[in-house]
């Protein structure tokens, strides 16, 4: 049976791509720093995910074979790597520089064994993912950098939406998970050095950076609006579906999404028409109206300082704008309204880096802060003119 080797066993590495290549008869092994989930995904081989349908009844899907290794078992994932059929990562960012090390041990082990040749799949939401991933192998190989002529390094774009999970449900089933039944992974098809994978929601296409762009400035963009919009019009709430029964927040997200879809179609012409993209926005409107789902609004809109980077979904969906010299008044009051979420989790609580968000707006001030989290350059005139219309936002709240 082939190997799949997914560095990271959370939502996405579980409920999309373990599950996907589990469809496709590849054994799974999981690579996580979670003792318990590491523990208990080893001890029963299995887990379920239960797909949530608006108005249909749940599925369950159980993948298997699965096994699970430890973060700190370096000879364990370096054999992992190397019996390896396809590997793939979604670990977020900040857990990438404890990842490569030991990866890149592992295509040298794979070098040596003379199975040199390696597609891995980059499940981050990331722009120009592959370039960052070379330049990071690249540094950490040394006299060995010749195996990276063997390693495809594929971008991908995932629209997928897994919520997190109520205490109840991991009380009844501590590896199940819930998500939607939304299934395409977009890959980049010149990113491939070997044949393309047999999985059955698989979509290559030529410019990923185009569907990397669409993914991050429409659907990741309207979701973190959704819940803005949605705290300002009803603090109370806790669900996203919830919200989106208000025809205001849904006009004013539906205005975001307009604002993104002329944006990409200037950009990528050759890709993406208007009627396209504006169909591809109502599609998004039906997803977030999925009750079965349950997704809250404090999972779509924590982490306000990293949804407020430039490259983010908001700031960098108006800099996408604003450089083709079209109007993006509403994504900047989408970015405004995330200065005034406050939604808390299960225990009501804020996310502790998102408290200390607010902590900081509330000594340093809105510009200052927005300075610090965005890295906007105010002696550039695109940059300055998106800072202000921001600050201005507040005014659009009202």
């Amino acid at each position: 049976m082939p190997l799949f080797v997914q560095f990271g066993a959370g939502n996405i590495g579980r409920s999309f791509l373990g599950r996907q290549f589990s469809e496709a008869g590849f054994e799974v092994t999981f690579v996580d720093v979670d003792r318990r989930l590491v523990a208990l995904l080893n001890e029963r081989g299995s887990y379920r995910v239960v797909v949530k349908d608006l108005d249909k009844p749940d599925e369950t899907k159980t993948v298997s074979p699965v096994s699970a290794l430890l973060g700190t078992d370096l000879e364990g994932i370096i054999d992992a790597v190397v019996r390896a059929d396809f590997v793939a990562t979604s670990v977020g960012l900040r857990a990438l520089d404890s990842v490569l090390p030991v990866f890149a041990r592992g295509l040298i082990a794979r070098a040596k064994a003379g199975r040199p040749d390696l597609d891995v799949i980059i499940a981050e939401n990331l722009r120009s993912g592959a370039q960052l991933y070379h330049e990071k192998l690249r540094s950490l190989l040394g006299d060995q950098v010749s195996v990276l002529d063997h390693l495809g390094l594929v971008e991908t774009s995932i629209g997928k939406m897994v919520p997190l999970m109520p205490a109840a449900a991991l009380a009844e089933d501590p590896l199940q998970l819930f998500a939607e039944p939304y299934d395409t992974l977009i890959v980049d098809r010149k990113g491939f050095h070997q044949a393309l994978p047999p999985l059955k929601g698989l979509k290559a296409v030529e410019n990923v950076t185009a569907y990397v762009d669409r993914k991050l400035f429409m659907h990741n963009m309207s979701h973190a609006a959704a819940a803005y919009f949605g705290y300002v019009a009803e603090p109370a709430a806790k669900y996203l579906w919830q919200v989106m029964e208000n025809q205001a927040v849904v006009s004013r997200v539906r205005l975001c999404l307009d604002e993104s879809a002329a944006a990409l179609a200037c950009v990528y012409p050759q890709e993406f028409n208007g009627a396209e993209l504006q169909q591809h926005g109502y599609d998004l409107l039906a997803r977030y109206r999925n009750r079965a789902l349950g997704d809250t609004l404090h999972r779509v809109g924590r982490d306000l300082g990293r949804k407020l980077a430039r490259d983010d979904r908001l700031i960098g969906a108006c800099l996408l704008a604003a450089e083709a010299g079209l109007p993006y008044h509403h994504l900047a009051a989408a970015a405004a309204a995330a200065l005034v979420f406050r939604a808390p989790d299960e225990q009501g609580q804020m996310l502790p880096a998102d408290a200390q968000f607010v902590a900081r707006l509330g000594s340093e001030g809105s510009r200052a802060l927005l300075l610090a989290t965005s890295k906007l350059d105010p002696t550039k005139p695109h940059e300055a003119a998106v800072l202000e219309t921001i600050l201005l936002g507040t005014d659009m709240l009202r």
